[in-house]
């Protein structure tokens, strides 16, 4: 069994893979411990297949996964970690932005005691509005909403405990939160500073719509969290929001009419006041339109999850798989 894994996403980089194998080699081979090294093809649509199978002929550690269509980066990884099989598993890109020269660095951390090691790329050699920006204003809102405090949690460059990988179920663009959801269940968070290159052969598969799905994703992260347990928390507080002033309006609504039919008059600007549609529609609305939309959000979040966990239903489907040729 190796004491490594490393998992690779990979997605159209053709003229990457052989550097990258070359690369992860080098270095595996002077670790000093036993390892595998799991790629993930993710329905690249060039040459990408073929060069992992030429690289697999090189070098007999590899381990090629192949998904059908492209199902994205956090689907890749969570085939590359059921498949793993060591007791500390590394994850980087194949882009050769992330070193792997790095990774003994990170294993280094795990064996000072922490559970999840997150690379930080202190100076990164991406352009500053389209990626640097986003980056550094995503990182801060993940930090203050999850209460882990990382520099880089973009960085795909992490190792994990075995132990704990295995026990989360990531969709979405839920990769980049992992030491969130980690840190959740007890696990220690380190970070390192690593070695980030500008990107040569390529072309990147991120931008600023991806930033929006990251925020999106970070809103189910706080949710799960810290309302997982107790949803009726964070619902009960919207539902409140809108349901208050309508049930407010409603009471002064029926109290005005009311004594104004006891004869008191000094009630008839009031009372003719709420007869006014505004008066008799927004009440209404706002409690029926505030229960439309939580039940939707419950019952919508709770599907999606009973889909995926109770049929223990992978985001992914794999074409095929094959084994380290040694």
């Amino acid at each position: 069994m190796p004491l490594l894994s490393v998992v690779v996403p990979v997605f159209n980089e053709e003229d990457n893979v052989p550097i990258l194998c070359e690369k992860l080699d080098a270095v595996l081979s002077r670790i000093g411990k036993s390892y595998e090294v799991l790629l993930v093809d993710d329905g690249s649509s060039d040459s990408t297949w073929q060069r992992l199978l030429e690289a697999r002929r090189k070098y007999p550690c590899l381990k090629l996964i192949r998904f059908r269509r492209n199902f994205g980066q956090t689907a890749a990884m969570s085939a590359g970690f059921a498949e793993a099989q060591g007791d500390i598993v590394v994850t980087l890109d194949a882009d050769l932005q992330n070193d792997p020269a790095d990774i003994p660095r990170l294993i280094a951390a795990m064996d000072s005691g922490a559970d999840v090691v997150s690379g930080w790329r202190r100076n990164r050699k991406d352009p500053f509005l389209t990626r640097l920006l986003p980056s550094r204003i995503a990182n801060a809102l993940i930090s203050r909403s999850t209460g882990v405090r990382l520099h880089d949690y973009g960085c795909t460059l992490k190792a994990y405990r075995k132990e704990v990988i295995k026990n989360l179920r990531l969709y979405g663009e839920m990769h980049r939160f992992i030491p969130a959801l980690a840190s959740w269940v007890g696990a220690q968070i380190a970070e390192v500073e690593v070695t980030h290159w500008p990107r040569r052969m390529g072309k990147s598969k991120y931008g600023l719509s991806r930033t929006l799905r990251v925020v999106l994703d970070l809103l189910t992260v706080k949710f799960l969290l810290r309302y997982s347990a107790h949803p009726i928390q964070i619902f009960g507080k919207t539902g409140m929001l809108f349901g208050v002033p309508g049930f407010l309006m409603l009471a002064f609504m029926v109290l005005t009419n009311v004594l104004y039919n006891c004869g008191m008059e000094s009630f008839a600007f009031a009372a003719n006041l709420v007869k006014r549609p505004f008066w008799v529609i927004t009440p209404f609305m706002l409690i029926l339109f505030c229960m439309q939309f939580i039940s939707m959000g419950i019952l919508a979040e709770i599907q999606i999850r009973t889909y995926h966990e109770s049929q223990n239903k992978p985001p992914y489907v794999i074409r095929e798989i094959l084994e380290p040729s040694n």
